[in-house]
C-alpha cells in the first residue's frame, strides 16, 4: 500500500514520544513491503514544502508556525491552521494514486482538513491513532471551562477529526468507555495500544556514559523522560523525590520540557534537593543511550484525568527491562495491567505513602530490579510490538470498500 502518516512532530528534531513512535511505525510498514509518506509541519521553513529521507522514510514537510513550547494563543492559532497550510503544500503532489490509506495522530485535533481532502482525491480510508482526548483533559484539569466558547470551539474540530476516520484507535479499554460517554456509538473505536521497536539500545563505555559526566556513577537512577506538564502532574514525582532524601544512593533525573518545568525546579531549590537533576530535551539517540544506564522508569499521570492514558514514555522503559514506577488517576487500566505483570508499581496519585514504599523497595534490591525490569520487557513484546500494530493497521485500511 501507499500510506500517508500524518503527526504534528517528527524526527530528527523531536523528542516527543508520538514522533518516536510514529517513525518506528514507518519503518516497520517499509520493512513490510509498503510505500510510507509522512507529511508533517516544519516551524519557520521558507519553502511551502520540502522533501526528505529520515532513515529511509520519505518526509514532506510544510511549512508552518510554532506549535510546541509556545504560549497557548499562538499554539491555538497555528494548529487551526494546519490542515490549510498542510494541503496548500502538497496538492500539487496529490492525485487519484497518490494514497492507498492515510495513518494520522492526534494530537493534534487539527488535522480533520486535511484527511478529509486527501481522502477526497485518492478515494482512500483512513485510521486515527487517537492518545489525547483533547479538549477533555484540559477541562478535567481546570484550564478551560466546560461550555465556554473555546471549549465549543476545541470540540468542533475535534469531532471534524473523528468523522474522517474509518476506525478510531484508543489505547485501552477505559479509553474506549471513557470516549462512548461523550461520543456515544458515532464512531467505529477499538483498542490500538501504544508500540515500540523492541529491541534494546546497550549502555556505553563508563568513561563516556552520561552517569560519568554527571558523576552519578554509584547512584541509583530514578528517571522521567518527556512531557513535563499539567497533564503530568510533576510535583506529584517531585514530592517522591523530597520523601527519598532518606535513600542516600537514590537520583531523581527529568529530562524534557513543558510548561511545568519552572515549577519542578522551584520546588527543587525550596526543598533545597540534593538528589535531583533537571536537563533540557535530548534527541532520540541519546535519549535512548540514557534509558541503557538508568535503573527506574518514572511517570506521573494528574489525579483530575477522567481520561485513561498509556503514556509512550513507558514504552521505552520496557524496551530497556526497567521496572516502571509511578501513580495514575483513579479507575486506570495501567494500574491493573503492570501491577498484574509485576511489570512495575503503580499507585493511586495522591497516596504518597505508598509510591514512597514502592521507590524504597526498588531501592534497596538490585535483584527487584532486575526481575520486574524484566517483566516489563515481556510485557512489552507481547502487548505493545510494533509489528503486530502495523499488521493490524493495514488489515483496517484494506478491510475498508
Amino acid at each position: 500500500m501507499k500510506l500517508a502518516l500524518i503527526i504534528d512532530d517528527y524526527l530528527p528534531d523531536s523528542t516527543r514520544v508520538g514522533a518516536k513512535m510514529f517513525h518506528d511505525l514507518a519503518l516497520e510498514l517499509i520493512s513490510m513491503g509498503h510505500n510510507v509518506t509522512v507529511i508533517t509541519p516544519a516551524v519557520g521553513q521558507a519553502k511551502k514544502v520540502t522533501e526528505q529521507s529520515v532513515e529511509g522514510v520519505r518526509v514532506w514537510r510544510f511549512s508552518s508556525g510554532p506549535i510546541k513550547d509556545v504560549g497557548k494563543v499562538t499554539r491555538a492559532l497555528n494548529e487551526t491552521l494546519l490542515s490549510f497550510k498542510a494541503w496548500s503544500a502538497i496538492k500539487e503532489n496529490v492525485n487519484e494514486h497518490t494514497f492507498d490509506g492515510v495513518i494520522y495522530y492526534s494530537p493534534s485535533i487539527f488535522f480533520g482538513g486535511l484527511v478529509n481532502k486527501i481522502k477526497k482525491h485518492c478515494k482512500c480510508p483512513s485510521y486515527l491513532v487517537l492518545r489525547d482526548l483533547f479538549p477533555q483533559w484540559v477541562i478535567d484539569a481546570g484550564m478551560i471551562k466546560k461550555g465556554s466558547l473555546i471549549e465549543k470551539y476545541f470540540k468542533f474540530f475535534e469531532h471534524r477529526s473523528y468523522k474522517v476516520a474509518n476506525t478510531i484507535g484508543l489505547m485501552s479499554e477505559k479509553n474506549i468507555e471513557v470516549f462512548k460517554q461523550s461520543n456515544r456509538d458515532k464512531y467505529p473505536i477499538e483498542v490500538l495500544r501504544n508500540w515500540a521497536d523492541v529491541k534494546p539500545v546497550i549502555a556505553e563505555d563508563s568513561a563516556t556514559s552520561f552517569r560519568s559526566q554527571l558523576q552519578l556513577q554509584n547512584k541509583i537512577i530514578y528517571f522521567y523522560g518527556g512531557n513535563i506538564g499539567h497533564a503530568q502532574d510533576m510535583a506529584n514525582l517531585m514530592r517522591l523525590a523530597k520523601n527519598m532524601q532518606i535513600c542516600t544512593q537514590a537520583h531523581f533525573l527529568f529530562i524534557g520540557q513543558g510548561d511545568e518545568v519552572e515549577l519542578i525546579n522551584q520546588l527543587a531549590e525550596q526543598w533545597n534537593l540534593k538528589n535531583y537533576t533537571y536537563l533540557p530535551s535530548v534527541n532520540q539517540n541519546e535519549f535512548k543511550k540514557v534509558l541503557a544506564e538508568v535503573d527506574v522508569g518514572l511517570f506521573s499521570l494528574s489525579a483530575e484525568h477522567t481520561a485513561h492514558n498509556f503514556p509512550g514514555k513507558l514504552l521505552g522503559y520496557m524496551v530497556q527491562s526497567l521496572p516502571i514506577l509511578g501513580s495514575v488517576n483513579s479507575g486506570n487500566d495501567l494500574k491493573m495491567l503492570v501491577n498484574s505483570n509485576q511489570a512495575g508499581y503503580i499507585t493511586i496519585n495522591g497516596d504518597d505513602e505508598q509510591l514512597l514504599k514502592d521507590a524504597v523497595s526498588l531501592y534497596e534490591s538490585a535483584s527487584l530490579r532486575k526481575k520486574v525490569g524484566s517483566n516489563a520487557y515481556e510485557l512489552l513484546k507481547n502487548e505493545f510490538s510494533v509489528t503486530s500494530i502495523a499488521k493490524n493497521l493495514v488489515s483496517k485500511l484494506k478491510q475498508v470498500k
